[in-house]
């Protein structure tokens, strides 16, 4: 099985290196969270894989999104690098406080569901990659502009947008936290034509 490139700000396939597990919370479980989001975006393509029908694109701010075109994206064919595209997908996230069994601690990041309708407790209508669940660890908390930055268990970074201020207050490096996230599929993909 392949776990293709996780898209988005998630980019969460970039766990490389096994990492230990550090401390749990102290004991407190705190009820898992969980977000659909449909992503409408604009940026400039700078990498195509025709065959995985992966693009890489970059945003108006200069941040890079793998996302994989659904086999519902039209005209795939006709965009190249350097097109300035249109694009909407789905993400999914979901984040557990709690110490990781003895089975995910062994297995730290394990491919849930491949691509395609969301499995099952997800959205029905949605339509994702694959679904992988990692351990990661809180290693940098940015609580004024509600930032989280995890580790994940191959030594690689990402930072998540958080929006229960409540919840970030709580939480506290060396964390270990549960992710379960999807690739993001496009469900859209338009060539913007420049104005003359």
């Amino acid at each position: 099985m392949k776990i293709s490139k996780i898209c988005l700000l998630f980019a969460i396939v970039l766990f490389t290196n096994t990492t230990t597990v550090l401390c749990q919370d102290n004991g407190q479980e705190r009820p898992p969270k969980e977000k659909w989001s449909l992503i409408s975006m604009q940026g400039t393509v700078t990498d195509i894989n025709k065959a995985t029908r992966e693009v890489t694109l970059m945003d108006e701010e200069g941040g890079l999104v793998t996302i994989t075109a659904s086999d519902t994206v039209e005209r795939f064919d006709e965009i190249s690098v350097g097109d300035v595209v249109s694009f909407e997908y789905w993400t999914y996230i979901k984040a557990e406080f709690r110490q990781p069994t003895p089975e995910e601690v062994k297995e730290p990041i394990i491919l849930v569901a491949e691509g395609g309708k969301a499995p099952e407790g997800m959205d029905p209508g949605a339509v994702v990659g694959a679904v992988v669940r990692a351990v990661v660890t809180i290693e940098v908390l940015n609580r004024p502009n509600m930032l989280a930055t995890v580790r994940g268990p191959r030594g690689n970074y990402v930072t998540i947008p958080m929006e229960d201020r409540a919840l970030i207050e709580q939480l506290h490096l060396g964390q270990v936290v549960i992710l379960t996230y999807a690739e993001a599929l496009a469900i859209s993909l338009q060539k913007i034509t420049p104005k003359p």
